[in-house]
């Protein structure tokens, strides 16, 4: 069974410390990689508020610089995926297939060009704000009155379209997620969001949300980031379970997929303290009664067929 995260943030961790990935003191190294089981993982270059002002290219590009260091430091581990197709082969080979984000649209500085940069560098996933209004659109701190994408965020938009890549729609606010949906000709996700209904905190998303990206094709990551599953009390892996539950409610069982946050977060539900634990989400999962197929479809299936039917 194929074991896919849609967003971690285990590179701009590792930039600011001394950790490499084989001895990383969080939620993610190679061992506990191999202990989820050899699957695929999308690792997020997270541009840092810090670094909005001047910086923000210059550091996304140390992220993926250390991005394509771990390529080569660790062949018999891992490997580059650029496509749904290369997630396939390399899954085969028994090494964790590993694609390439970035969180946040400050890094392309206002201009296409660096966009279409990230692209041949293997960037094929981008989250176009974090909380904050940038020159793409605004983030969900910035409601209400936020207003939607910019200009320059429809432009992006298009051409992200163009090359075959995710338009990544957590962290948006509400209007600048209808824009996405009214705009892109392809499927997008939202690579670590939750349900509103079961959590009521601003980075998660309303039924309307998840049945209008649904109905267009599109995945929701569910983001294990204990504020966003359970504001009153310590969150567990039965929080991740339900929030699963509802988005099948809700909008279906090929839109559910998993978003963990890991290292990013600073605290983890109980049951899930590192991505070594995520095969324990399955095994809830058959104890609901879900089928073979519909486990599968939100352990994997459901982020590879939108990389195979975006990226391809």
């Amino acid at each position: 069974m194929l074991i896919f995260d849609a967003h971690i943030d285990t590179l701009s961790r590792l930039l600011s410390s001394n950790q490499t990935l084989a001895d990383n003191q969080a939620h993610v190294d190679l061992a506990k990689l191999g202990q989820r089981g050899k699957g695929a993982q999308f690792f997020a270059a997270f541009v840092d508020p810090q670094s909005y002002h001047g910086k923000a290219l210059h550091c996304t590009m140390e992220m993926l610089d250390l991005f394509w260091q771990w390529i080569e430091a660790y062949p018999e581990d891992l490997a580059f995926a650029g496509s749904g197709q290369e997630v396939l082969k390399i899954q085969e080979s028994g090494k964790t297939a590993c694609l390439l984000a970035i969180e946040g649209g400050e890094a392309l500085e206002g201009n296409l060009a660096n966009l279409r940069m990230f692209y041949r560098l293997g960037v094929r996933l981008l989250t176009l704000t974090w909380n904050h209004r940038n020159d793409l659109a605004a983030g969900q701190k910035e409601d209400p009155g936020g207003g939607g994408l910019s200009r320059f965020g429809e432009a992006v938009v298009a051409e992200m379209n163009r090359l075959g890549m995710l338009i990544d729609v957590s962290h948006l606010n509400e209007e600048g997620f209808w824009d996405v949906l009214r705009l892109s000709e392809a499927p997008v996700i939202a690579s670590h969001s939750n349900a509103r209904a079961l959590c009521n905190h601003p980075r998660n998303l309303t039924d309307k949300q998840i049945v209008a990206l649904a109905e267009r094709g599109g995945v929701i990551g569910v983001n294990f980031c204990p504020d966003f599953l359970a504001r009153e009390r310590q969150a567990t892996i039965h929080d991740v379970i339900e929030q699963i539950e509802y988005l099948v409610k809700v909008g279906g069982e090929d839109c559910a997929a998993l978003g963990s946050d890991f290292d990013g977060i600073s605290h983890t539900p109980l049951g899930l303290e590192h991505c070594g634990k995520m095969p324990e989400v399955a095994e809830f999962l058959k104890e609901r009664g879900y089928s073979t197929s519909q486990i599968e479809k939100v352990m994997g299936g459901n982020l590879l067929r939108i990389c195979q039917t975006v990226l391809d």
